[in-house]
């Protein structure tokens, strides 16, 4: 594309001020920055302009669960059929690795925070220590995906590597890099982070797979005759990973996908929660739920929407393939987005200046006929790391992990 067609684009999408930074640049970098350009889904940008476009209009149900005493009276038979299912070679687990360790402190990947007190401990070298323990009792590899985004997929990769990936085989791991969407500030103009570099994000935990079927590993997954697969973030350090009971369960019931959930530590917890929405599986978040919503309970007492998801999830892979004809509702998300002024100076900001687009896993999950709700102990299989300090941070991990036996 070269610069009469660029201005062009440029002009007829309200982005002239490109060419603050376009005419300054080599040939070449002109020719990088006009390719992505040239990407640019521009219908992205109409969708700030229209009002309450995340408002969901369904009916909202409860959904019920299989609840950790229900589990535990059946706890041979999932075993026994989830084990066979990763045995004879059915489930492969897709890990969630695209996010920076930025609000922990650490300018890398986020799965290379290290969260020892007296040793290193990274969360990833816990992440692969529970897919291990898995491909241990059911004496085979599983094969293991690892999304990672532009930003840190060459980090990721050298720093596993480094580490000769925890114990994991090598040969049972394959890398590929999540879609992009570009970042604009709050009238819609596209904002950079270099003056050949528009500012891009990973397109949202929902582009995990149709980023995956981008980088052609469908047939991949066909090969290995996969018939399930295991989904989950990257900051949870205590999950369990291609649970034989999570899935033994899920096959047993007759269910088409599931999710690992905890019981709402209290009505006001901030987790989306699994439910029925029209009918067919949903995730509301909390900021969705109605005063009513959150204090609605059962005739026992128990809060009707209880069941909080922790990002812990398995599909049905041939029904993944009919989900992906489907385009996912995109989310616009207010940001603290880094970009370059037009002066050339490189802006930090400290409040929210610009929105990101993303697709999310839980319009995912509403694709599907059903999904069930597999309660696990949160204590056991619930330590997110999310924040730098309070909540949902390094520490409240790190004391759930010593809780769990251990050594830091």
């Amino acid at each position: 594309m070269n610069r009469e067609e660029l201005a062009i684009l440029l002009r007829k999408h309200n982005q002239e001020h490109l060419f603050s930074y376009y005419d300054k640049l080599s040939q070449e970098n002109k020719d990088n920055l006009a390719a992505q350009i040239e990407k640019v889904d521009w219908k992205l940008l109409d969708l700030i302009r229209q009002e309450n476009q995340l408002q969901k209009s369904g009916n909202y149900e409860p959904l019920e669960g299989i609840s950790i005493k229900q589990i535990e009276s059946n706890k041979k038979l999932y075993y026994d059929i989830g084990i066979k299912t990763i045995r004879d070679g059915k489930v492969a687990a897709v890990l969630l690795a695209g996010g920076q360790g930025t609000r922990l402190g650490c300018e890398g990947p986020k799965g290379m925070v290290n969260i020892g007190l007296t040793k290193e401990i990274f969360i990833f070298e816990l992440i692969l220590k529970n897919i291990l323990d898995t491909a241990k009792a059911a004496d085979t590899w599983i094969p293991l995906y690892i999304m990672t985004s532009n930003k840190n997929n060459e980090e990721t990769i050298s720093f596993l590597k480094q580490h000769d990936f925890f114990g994991y085989p090598e040969e049972f791991i394959t890398f590929y890099i999540q879609d992009m969407t570009p970042s604009v500030d709050f009238h819609g103009r596209l904002l950079m982070e270099a003056p050949n570099q528009l500012s891009l994000s990973p397109n949202g935990n929902g582009g995990w797979f149709s980023s995956m079927v981008k980088a052609n590993l469908l047939h991949d997954l066909h090969d290995r005759k996969i018939e399930w697969i295991n989904v989950f973030a990257v900051d949870n350090v205590l999950q369990k990973i291609a649970d034989p009971f999570f899935i033994g369960a899920t096959i047993a019931t007759n269910y088409l996908s599931g999710a690992k959930v905890v019981r709402k530590a209290n009505p006001n917890e901030r987790v989306g929660v699994l439910c029925l929405e029209d009918g067919k599986p949903s995730i509301v978040e909390y900021y969705e739920m109605t005063d009513e919503m959150i204090n609605a309970r059962k005739d026992n007492g128990e809060l009707s929407y209880t069941f909080g998801v922790i990002l812990n999830y398995l599909f049905r892979l041939d029904k993944l393939e009919d989900v992906i004809k489907y385009d996912l509702p995109i989310h616009v998300v207010e940001k603290k987005v880094p970009y370059l002024s037009i002066d050339g100076k490189y802006i930090e900001p400290n409040e929210p200046n610009g929105y990101k687009f993303e697709e999310l896993v839980l319009d995912m999950v509403h694709l599907f006929d059903n999904c069930l709700p597999f309660e696990v102990i949160r204590e056991n299989e619930f330590a997110p790391v999310k924040n730098a300090t309070g909540v949902d941070s390094i520490s409240t991990a790190r004391q759930l992990l010593i809780n769990q036996g251990y050594v830091l």
